[in-house]
């Protein structure tokens, strides 16, 4: 999720609560790697969830929606580091 976030950040989060469209959630791909893409919005199907970074990573542009059985949290904030330099 680089520019957003980088290895290491720490991530408040609600269990079980739906994304909000254009925030963060954490979520588990089909491949069962569960990463924080940004929610864009609600589908048929679930959710429709981009990465940060278009040069890195997967999202539902080669998944599909995510179910929403496969959305683990919403991310709340970053809580560390508290800013960046």
């Amino acid at each position: 999720m680089q520019p957003t976030l980088y290895d290491g950040d720490r991530l408040l989060v609600v269990h079980g609560a739906s994304p909000r469209p254009g925030g963060l959630a954490v979520v588990r791909l089909p491949d069962g790697v569960v990463a924080v893409k940004r929610a864009t919005r609600r589908e048929p199907g679930g959710w429709w969830v981009e990465r940060d970074n278009p040069r890195e990573g997967v999202d539902s542009w080669s998944v599909g929606a995510i179910p929403e059985s496969d959305v683990v949290a919403r991310v709340l904030c970053r809580v560390w580091p508290l800013r960046r330099r």
